[in-house]
């Protein structure tokens, strides 16, 4: 009898690390999905600013004014503002809705374009993570503060941030 009790207890102890394996593994699966989705947007908005070199710096928003969660969406038929749009859009999750609810991003999606001259521009996709880890760097601005909340997520931790830069390049002639 005494053999059958502390099976039991030995089973019951591996099921419950099992139990905490697979809860740990649902929460780095969407993580992987948001940085997945991140990247995708990133790059999105890098071939939209090379496909209009003419127009680059009309994109920019700086580092405190953020695309997508909790802003407006610029409308309007030139070129800039349908490919802002379209990416603050995305940003919000437009690519895929439940009951009524935009889903297909990341949680908190927002995105920056700042300009760091000598034609120069970064982009940046933030969003919020699903559990504390470390802060981006300070260099990188977009949406900074905005993912704060509750007890584990201050000071940024909860933040995610992607960056890319897009180099406009000189095509004139003798250059």
């Amino acid at each position: 009898m005494m053999e059958v009790l502390v099976t039991i207890i030995i089973l019951a102890i591996g099921l419950l690390g099992l139990a905490g394996l697979q809860s740990r593994l649902q929460v780095s699966e969407m993580e992987s999905y948001q940085r997945a989705q991140a990247l995708i947007l990133l790059n999105d908005m890098a071939n939209r600013l090379s496909t209009n070199r003419a127009d680059v710096a009309s994109y920019v928003t700086g580092a405190d004014a953020p695309l997508g969660v909790g802003g407006v969406c610029p409308t309007g038929t030139d070129a800039v503002e349908v490919d802002t749009g379209e990416w603050c859009e995305a940003l919000q999750g437009a690519a895929e809705s439940m009951g009524g609810s935009k889903v297909g991003a990341m949680i908190g999606g927002r995105g920056c374009i700042e300009d760091l001259g000598d034609d120069e521009y970064l982009i940046t996709v933030a969003w919020q993570g699903m559990a504390p880890i470390s802060a981006p760097p300070e260099s990188v601005a977009c949406a900074q503060g905005l993912y704060d909340g509750g007890t584990e997520c201050v000071n940024d931790l909860c933040r995610r941030a992607m960056t890319t830069i897009v180099r406009k390049g000189n095509l004139e002639a003798g250059s």
